[in-house]
């Protein structure tokens, strides 16, 4: 009996797929911990998720993933990673960044995470990408390109113009 899952469902059976990577299976506590929620709240979507079939719950051993419900969390944990090192890789501090994937992670199209991630992976390979992106974080810096040239209009920057219309420069 599968229904569609909810962000925060999906959130769970990520979260319980990341703790039975370590543990082979996870415990009330270990997500309680992870997700940052009380024992009765996991509890219950533990059971709703049992219910669904995603998990076998074990009261006293533990829970554990069906193998739909370790398809889901693996999905799940691979789009954040994408995600996450897409944000890393524009200059999105580390703490913002794992928020936002938790929340994009769920809306996405798979093909755009798959663009995504080829991106990511493209970037990882090239052998000038620290030098590019250095070059985008400094662009980011001074809200500007730092060549001072607008290269997608091939004009001067609105940054290059005011700078010259103050030392007495004009452009039409």
């Amino acid at each position: 009996m599968k229904s569609y899952l909810s962000r925060k469902a999906e959130d769970y059976l990520e979260a319980i797929y990341v703790i039975a990577q370590d543990k082979g299976h996870a415990r009330v506590r270990d997500i309680c911990k992870l997700l940052g929620v009380k024992p009765p709240t996991v509890v219950e979507m533990v059971k709703k998720l049992a219910g669904q079939g995603y998990l076998v719950y074990k009261k006293n051993e533990g829970v554990y993933l069906t193998k739909e419900g370790e398809d889901i969390g693996s999905v799940v944990l691979d789009r954040h990673n994408t995600i996450f090192a897409f944000l890393k890789f524009i200059g999105v501090p580390d703490a913002i960044a794992d928020e936002d994937a938790c929340v994009i992670e769920h809306d996405l199209n798979a093909k755009t995470v798959d663009q995504i991630k080829s991106l990511v992976r493209f970037i990882e390979s090239s052998s000038d990408h620290r030098k590019w992106l250095d070059h985008f974080a400094e662009f980011c810096n001074l809200a500007a390109d730092p060549c001072g040239m607008d290269k997608k209009l091939d004009r001067p920057s609105e940054e290059t113009v005011r700078t010259e219309i103050r030392i007495g420069r004009k452009y039409l």
